[in-house]
């Protein structure tokens, strides 16, 4: 069987949960089978396996525009150009909104299953217009045709299928298959290095609360900075926050920033998405990691942190609910969500409820250390990639042979 991966992000341009899932997806599968990744960039690789091919959007447009709705006609430019060369492709199978169009019309062209896995969903993420401008109107319509049109839909967790049925009610149930993300368990181990806390100014003597992602309304990281002054005050709180979605967060994350370390100047801020063995030595050494998104469909950075034998305080949404096991692996903060925004109808007592789980577990290292070892356990227990990559071949076998 030969795979046709198409994907916006592919290492070494990832910046999110999206990009991890591919890149281990891929590999994993290439096991199985012979895998060709179609992606955003300039990454060529054509003798191995994964076979991967980078390409660029159309230049008419990236040097056309300056508008928001840019990256969205960048999205479906890139789309047009994955699909001019897929002869000998058996199935195709895409990953964000961002390559939706090019499984759809590959399935026009060649005949061949199209498989979507959907790792959020744009009716959900308000926020976006902040981000795309009138493109979001794009990326959705991008999203729903694509997902309307889909031999399958990948849900990665059960909460997510029940936000796919919500979203595109016309979609039978039958057609949702939930495929967890997963964690690759002998790279994400705990680690005594601490090299990496020195380079980026964090304190390795003293314990620290971690938060890694990007800065977007999406993951939340300016409600756990807003926590930060219910803290003790001699809390080192790390924020690993790179690739704002706009100027305008990024400004404001910065003046958030400026005020908490007004109150608390043990709050250490690394501007970037850092290389994958900083992370795991942020996470090995970390006394609790935080994941305070407000709406998460998994959450593979809490997975991460549990694969290094990190607490995890996280709030109570999503896929998160299936990853950490409250009172076992950590604590899920649940939030009254606004209906018109997604976001905490109540943000400051959001901000409260974080701190008063942090402060429970900086309190009590033994019951730290604790959730930590039942993290690992559990996903090691669960969220294997060869068990992941198995079942999505198996989908992909029961499509190809439908077709046939």
């Amino acid at each position: 069987m030969r795979i046709g991966i198409m994907t916006r992000e592919y290492p070494p341009h990832v910046y999110g949960g999206a990009g991890v899932h591919v890149e281990y997806l891929s590999r994993e599968l290439a096991k199985r089978a012979e895998v060709e990744v179609y992606c955003w960039g300039e990454q060529e690789s054509p003798e191995t396996n994964p076979n991967v091919h980078g390409q660029q959007p159309w230049s008419e447009i990236t040097e056309g525009t300056e508008g928001k709705f840019k990256a969205a006609l960048e999205a479906l430019s890139l789309n047009l150009t994955q699909v001019k060369a897929l002869e000998g492709i058996d199935v195709v199978h895409t990953h964000t909104w961002y390559v939706s169009m090019a499984g759809f019309l590959a399935r026009k062209l060649y005949n061949i299953p199209f498989v979507l896995t959907t790792h959020s969903l744009e009716p959900l993420r308000a926020w976006k217009a902040e981000q795309l401008g009138t493109g979001y109107a794009m990326s959705s319509w991008m999203e729903r045709t694509a997902i309307l049109d889909a031999d399958a839909v990948i849900a990665v967790s059960e909460g997510t299928k029940k936000d796919i049925l919500k979203a595109y009610p016309e979609i039978h149930p039958e057609r949702i298959h939930v495929i967890y993300n997963g964690i690759d368990l002998d790279e994400y181990q705990k680690t005594e290095a601490k090299d990496a806390l020195i380079k980026h100014g964090v304190d390795p003597d003293v314990p620290y609360v971690l938060f890694v992602g990007r800065i977007t309304r999406q993951k939340g990281v300016t409600h756990l900075v807003d926590a930060i002054q219910y803290l003790p005050k001699d809390t080192q709180v790390v924020l690993c926050a790179g690739a704002p979605d706009t100027p305008e967060i990024a400004q404001e994350m910065r003046e958030l920033v400026a005020k908490a370390k007004s109150i608390n100047p043990r709050v250490t801020w690394i501007e970037a998405m850092v290389a994958k063995q900083e992370a795991i030595q942020l996470y090995s050494n970390c006394a609790v990691f935080c994941c305070p998104s407000v709406y998460e469909p998994f959450g593979i950075i809490n997975l991460e942190a549990m694969a290094c034998r990190a607490p995890v305080v996280a709030s109570a949404t999503g896929g998160i609910l299936e990853v950490v096991v409250d009172d076992e692996t950590g604590y899920l903060v649940p939030f009254a969500q606004d209906p018109t925004t997604s976001f905490p109808e109540h943000p400051e007592q959001f901000a409260k409820d974080l701190a008063a789980k942090l402060n429970d577990l900086l309190a009590d290292p033994d019951k730290a250390k604790r959730f930590g070892e039942a993290g690992r356990k559990r996903v090691e227990a669960k969220f294997s990639w060869s068990a992941i990559a198995e079942q999505t071949l198996a989908l992909y076998e029961k499509l190809v042979a439908v077709r046939s």
